[in-house]
């Protein structure tokens, strides 16, 4: 049994920042990470992080509330409007705080940070590290974590939070690389373990983001909120998804069709291609639909107009995702690009200090919902929500445990042992079917029925799939019994979350 004063689960740019804060207020804080962090899907963020500093010569006049402006029409006006700006408030500290911590920012020719346009800002707000702005962040943060020796438990799935009379008392957790069940106790627990892309068969998301925390959360007695709310990223490399960053049209890439037009200028004349996400996905799947895609499946990102230099300076790392998993060179070839799964704007409902209703739990990050994001996530606005409410959650969880008792570690000896009866029911299997397929029928439902457009009668055949993968899970083949890191094992017993989450979706 372990025991600290906080547990936060989830070792991303969330995760990391509460961390930190807690254990700068003087609270015994741990990291539960299913991988080691910097494997975490934050580093997979590319094109920038928003903030109004106005460095840009055409952004002067920037400042948080036109942030907080944008955000929220680009919600389609479903936003929390005092979250946003309380999050648009506090993101120039935010951001200046991961400079002075040594984050490897671009810069003007003045020394400041760089900034460039995004989709649906009025002003270039975006502060960029080429475009591997996540990545670097999460170095920055790292090493801030070794700096203070934050205890960090790598390679560790959450099996349960555990929850008595409305009160966190720990969590269960397996250690991948022994295969041991181990309990954890402590009086509260951030939840900061990213979103649910995996539940689509399409997504840029990293394996690991299936959305097995909101899933816990919810089992636990949390709310979700917003979880209508699925955002498609428009250029995702075809045919494997991964992402291609807005900040390639931010430097001007143009979004062509097989008749070589610009045809945003059709659905958003003035924005063209930095129209907010869901009106260029849309605009591309009404392209594909009409039969203006080629090979009837994807459209062009032409970046070769900006020239080698500015792709080699801005770029590189998309010109290596292109050139290695497509087999084109941006420098002389446009990229194939559709919309996939991209972003979960909601999750586990949250206060703007990352509380929610169950005392002693907090989320943070891409897994919580304040719903800054409404309908519609800005491209920018990921990254600063992690670093904004990791850091407030770290504020309010440290009076949390200071205010409040220890934890109960009978609760957490009981939930372990109903956990590693559930593990070896799975290994022992009552049926036929394979966990596998059933994975792969919900992402294809969710993808063809829960997708981009949306009609009753498709997402009410979608519910009915999904309760009909629920009953099947329950008859799954005999699994591999070994010990050291069982994925067949954990992808089976998180099954059953993602499959929750997924009919909560639909």
């Amino acid at each position: 049994m372990f025991s600290h004063q906080v547990l936060v689960v989830g070792g991303g740019l969330a995760g990391l920042r509460a961390a930190i804060e807690a254990h700068d207020r003087g609270v015994d804080v741990a990291i539960l990470s299913l991988v080691h962090p910097l494997r975490s899907h934050s580093g997979a963020a590319q094109g920038g992080v928003n903030a109004a500093l106005g460095n840009a010569e055409e952004g002067r006049d920037d400042s948080p509330e036109r942030h907080a402006y944008d955000t929220v029409k680009g919600s389609d006006f479903l936003a929390d409007q005092d979250a946003v700006e309380e999050m648009t408030a506090d993101t120039p500290e935010r951001i200046y705080e991961m400079e002075h911590w040594g984050c490897p920012f671009s810069r003007n020719p003045d020394g400041t940070i760089a900034q460039r346009p995004f989709g649906g800002g009025a002003f270039p707000r975006t502060c960029y590290g080429s475009d591997k702005t996540g990545h670097y962040m999460l170095h920055t943060l790292y090493e801030q974590t070794i700096k203070r020796g934050i205890r960090v438990y790598a390679e560790w799935t959450v099996l349960y939070i555990v929850v008595q009379d409305d009160l966190v008392h720990g969590l269960v957790a397996l250690h991948m690389p022994t295969g041991q069940v181990e309990g954890f106790t402590a009086p509260a627990v951030i939840m900061a373990t990213g979103g649910a892309g995996r539940i689509y068969s399409q997504s840029t998301n990293a394996i690991i983001n299936t959305g097995s925390g909101i899933a816990l959360a919810y089992m636990a007695g949390a709310p979700l909120k917003d979880m209508e709310f699925v955002q498609f990223h428009p250029t995702c490399l075809y045919p494997i998804n991964i992402l291609i960053t807005e900040g390639a049209r931010g430097e001007g890439g143009y979004l062509v069709n097989n008749q070589g037009e610009r045809f945003m200028k059709d659905y958003a004349p003035t924005a063209m291609e930095l129209a907010p996400r869901d009106i260029v996905s849309r605009s591309i799947r009404t392209e594909i639909a009409q039969g203006r895609a080629f090979e009837d499946v994807y459209i062009h990102l032409d970046l070769r107009h900006l020239g080698q230099e500015i792709i080699l300076e801005r770029l590189p790392g998309i010109r290596d995702i292109a050139m290695h998993f497509a087999g084109v060179d941006p420098v002389k070839q446009p990229i194939p690009v559709l919309p996939a799964q991209h972003y979960t704007m909601g999750g586990i409902g949250t206060d703007s200090w990352g509380q929610t209703p169950l005392n002693g739990l907090f989320a943070a990050g891409e897994c919580a919902c304040v719903s800054v994001h409404g309908a519609n996530r800005l491209g920018g606005n990921s990254l600063l929500e992690t670093v904004v409410f990791g850091q407030r959650a770290g504020v309010r969880v440290s009076e949390w445990v200071k205010g409040n008792g220890a934890a109960n570690p009978a609760r957490v000896e009981s939930a372990l042992s109903a956990s590693n009866q559930r593990l070896e029911e799975f290994i022992a299997g009552k049926g036929e079917e394979d966990p596998r397929l059933i994975r792969q029928e919900m992402g294809e439902v969710m993808m063809e029925k829960v997708g981009i457009f949306r009609h009753r009668d498709e997402m009410e055949e979608a519910i009915a799939k999904l309760r009909e993968l629920q009953q099947r899970l329950a008859h799954t083949r005999p699994l591999y019994g070994g010990k050291r890191f069982n994925l067949d094992l954990l992808r089976t017993y998180e099954l059953r979350g993602l499959l929750l989450v997924a009919e909560v979706i639909a």
